[in-house]
């Protein structure tokens, strides 16, 4: 079968990009308010989906709220493998 005229391959992913994520997907002011939460979640290994939806989306598609999202992972991160047990 021949591809519709005027899309190649590759170009879903382009699309499904401008479209977004198809579920819903908070702001950066909510996702800034629940980033703690999420990464605290989120190392407690609980169902981060599930309490604080629409982050995963956001944080797919913002870069600057993703970069935030790394910085704590990573700073959380590093203070519970320090932590004595």
């Amino acid at each position: 079968m021949s591809e519709p005229t005027g899309r190649r391959r590759g170009d879903g992913a382009l699309l499904d990009a401008l479209l977004g994520p198809g579920v819903p997907e908070l702001g950066c002011d909510e996702c800034f308010a629940e980033l703690d939460r999420y990464v605290e979640l989120e190392l407690a290994r609980r169902e981060v989906d599930d309490l604080v939806p629409g982050m995963r989306a956001h944080l797919a598609g913002c870069p600057a709220c993703a970069e935030e999202y790394r910085s704590l992972r990573d700073l959380l991160g590093a203070d519970e493998v320090r932590a004595p047990r």
